[in-house]
């Protein structure tokens, strides 16, 4: 029996180039908020998984780091997803409690990304699809990846650059005024349009920033939750994960991820949902042309209309659903092994109306959170409920 799992507490670091800690520093900067929000210690936690990627030039084994520094006993591994690995994380502490495994679990996401510079950071990613076939004949990486289904969406649904570069203004804006984030800094259509191309019709001003981070979450079960007189816990009602093919020739139509669409709908079968019953949502943005492809993959619009949502500003915080409200990927930053991990963060805290101007408002307290890893090789997706 699967038995309801809430999230009772939750922190995050602040992104950006963090030269200032260490990796077991920068994620006990979350840890310890997570704590406090919960209201317990250290001797409360029953399992503690980290996740964390190859991005680092210094130390590629954070977890023993991490749980000594932070006073945790019993960490039985480090996860990694690409991109998706903070939720890859979140699973595996949700499973321990939904399992009876734990009664309390622990998911810490970091990655110092910078420790790297950015040619190296562009290889390694790059490698995150069919090495053998596609890294070493094409040279591909993430931002080249992405302009192949942006050419293709692009073609087959007549997006613009101009619509993506509205999910850039949208995110920045956000990210304005979210204190954690890593740019804040608001941007224009025309700045991002003029931005240095990457691979087109991707630009500098359409992509995440390399960054440096930390988030974590807190789950417990039903009696711990009472037990400990959690005033406004956050069930998790629904949750899927799916994956693709990792030589994406094979995947036949590029306007889309597969994984995206076959995660969210077990996702919303199990909350006992339907797509629009969602109110706010992290949509996993790691380039601007992700974000129009998550609102088509996840329900929330039609097959091609995820440029005229955005467009219409049905995506921002007040429209139909309130996506990326405290910046997304593309401006709050995106250290890989956290991302995921800080997107239940912030939904958490917008289902627990404490997001002050980035607060969306709600009426039945339903949130989603999607997040993928490389190039729709992973996608995971989450439900969760005041």
């Amino acid at each position: 029996m699967i038995m309801k799992v809430a999230i009772i507490g939750v922190g995050n670091s602040k992104f950006g180039k963090r030269d200032d800690v260490s990796v077991q520093e920068l994620a006990w900067e979350s840890i310890r908020e997570a704590f406090n929000d919960a209201g317990i210690t250290q001797k409360d936690i029953d399992y503690t998984v980290v996740g964390s990627t190859a991005y680092r030039g210094v130390e590629l084994y954070p977890a023993p780091l991490v749980a000594e520094y932070s006073g945790i006993t019993n960490v039985p591994m480090r996860v990694e997803a690409m991109c998706a690995t903070g939720l890859a994380a979140a699973l595996s502490a949700y499973t321990a409690v939904a399992s009876g495994l734990a009664d309390i679990a622990m998911a810490v996401g970091v990655d110092k990304m910078t420790e790297v510079d950015t040619a190296t950071s562009l290889a390694i990613g790059g490698r995150g699809g069919n090495y053998q076939w596609e890294y070493n004949f094409y040279g591909t990486t993430f931002p080249t990846y992405y302009a192949l289904y942006a050419t293709r969406h692009m073609a087959v649904y007549g997006t613009t650059e101009e619509q993506m570069a509205m999910v850039a203004v949208k995110a920045h804006e956000n990210a304005s005024l979210n204190p954690k984030a890593h740019f804040q800094k608001k941007v224009s259509i025309e700045e991002v349009l003029k931005s240095r191309v990457i691979s087109w019709p991707i630009k500098l001003l359409d992509s995440s920033p390399i960054t440096d981070g930390s988030a974590t979450a807190i789950f417990a079960s039903e009696s711990k939750v009472k037990e400990l007189k959690i005033e406004t816990p956050i069930w998790v009602t629904g949750i899927g994960y799916a994956n693709d093919y990792a030589y994406v020739a094979k995947r036949g139509e590029w306007t889309g991820f597969k994984a995206t669409v076959d995660a969210s709908r077990q996702a919303y079968k199990m909350a006992k949902i339907s797509p629009k019953d969602v109110e706010v949502a992290t949509v996993h943005d790691a380039f601007t042309i992700a974000e129009i492809m998550g609102y088509e993959d996840l329900g929330f619009v039609e097959k091609g209309q995820g440029g005229k949502f955005v467009e219409e500003g049905q995506s921002k915080k007040g429209g139909k659903i309130g996506v990326n409200l405290y910046g997304g990927l593309k401006a709050k930053g995106h250290p890989l092994g956290a991302t995921g991990l800080s997107m239940i963060y912030e939904i958490t805290k917008e289902l627990r109306d404490e997001s002050g101007n980035l607060q969306h408002p709600l009426k039945n307290y339903i949130g989603l959170v999607h997040n993928v890893g490389g190039t729709g090789h992973y996608a995971y997706v989450m439900v969760m409920r005041r």
